[in-house]
This record gives structure tokens, sequence and C-alpha cells, in this order.
């Protein structure tokens, strides 16, 4: 049962700590790509006069096939980005047995951001790119969940899924 008062949305705009390494998974046959995503904060103090900056590291999971297929071709170290997705926090076993726990963002959408030719240094044709990521509204390439195919046929994420989803512009 889902609270309607509950929300877990989580959009952060950052840099690429590495390129993002993508794993395949026997078990289910899918494909995830794992990276780092910095994002800073800078605080001023009015009585030394002096700002200092603070850089929080996200760790970054991608499942969805299309947003796995994006993140190896177009992702790399220090490109700026926008992530929305959700928290997920998850436990495993170390080597040692100890039980661990990782938080981690779940992607169901990634948009290059940045000056055009920084977003646009490792593709040749963004009109390609856009028809088949769409909802790049000429901004640059993105992609989303609502690209998936769902047995449910409901988007995860609550796509609107109006009659404007197929128009690359």
């Amino acid at each position: 049962m889902r609270d309607i008062n509950s929300l877990n949305k989580v959009i952060l705009v950052g840099r690429l700590g590495q390129k993002p390494e993508i794993r395949s998974h026997a078990q289910s046959g899918r494909s995830s790509a794992s990276f780092t995503l910095a994002t800073n904060e800078r605080t001023f103090n009015p009585t030394t006069r002096e700002s200092t900056d603070r850089t929080e590291w996200h760790k970054i999971k991608v499942w969805f096939p299309k947003l796995v297929e994006f993140a190896e071709r177009l992702l790399d170290k220090g490109k700026l980005v926008l992530i929305e997705g959700s928290i997920r926090t998850r436990d495993y076993q170390d080597r040692d047995g100890n039980k661990k726990y990782i938080t981690e963002i779940v992607a169901d959408k990634i948009i290059l951001l940045g000056k055009r030719d920084e977003a646009s240094a490792t593709r040749t044709d963004t009109t390609d790119l856009d028809a088949v990521y769409g909802r790049g509204g000429g901004r640059g390439p993105a992609a989303g969940a609502a690209d998936e195919e769902f047995p449910s046929g409901e988007e995860p994420g609550g796509g609107s899924g109006g009659p404007d989803d197929d128009i690359p512009f």
C-alpha cells in the first residue's frame, strides 16, 4: 500500500567523478551502470568574511536498459549532469560476514548539462540521439525511464503518458 503523503524523489545537479562502470548481471540478464556524482555547496561566514566549499559525493546506480546505454556512450568524468531518481538503501555482507549498508540514488532520468560543445563532445549527431532518447527538447541528450516499456503499462515516476510524448521536440 502506498502512502499518498510520502515521496522519495531526488534531483541532483553535479559532475561525474569517473566514467560509469557497466556490469552485466548473469542471474537477471540485465546490465547496470554505477558512478559517483559530486555536488558542491558554498557557505559564507559573515563574521570572518570567508566562504567555504563543501563537496558531497553521491553513488548513482542505473538499471533501465536505455539509461545504461546512454551512460556508457555519453557520460564521462567531469561531465555536468542532472540526475532524477530515488534514494535506496540496501544491505549486504562483507567478506568477514559483517552486515553493511549502502545508500545510493537509483536514477530514472539523466540529462547532460553544460555548454553545448561540452555536452556534445562525444557525439556526432544530436538529432539521432534526441530521436532515440527523446525528451531532449534541443538542450542536449536526455534519457529517462519513460522511454522503457513496462508490462503493467505504468511508467515509474508517474510519466504523463500524454499524446505528445512521442514528439521529438
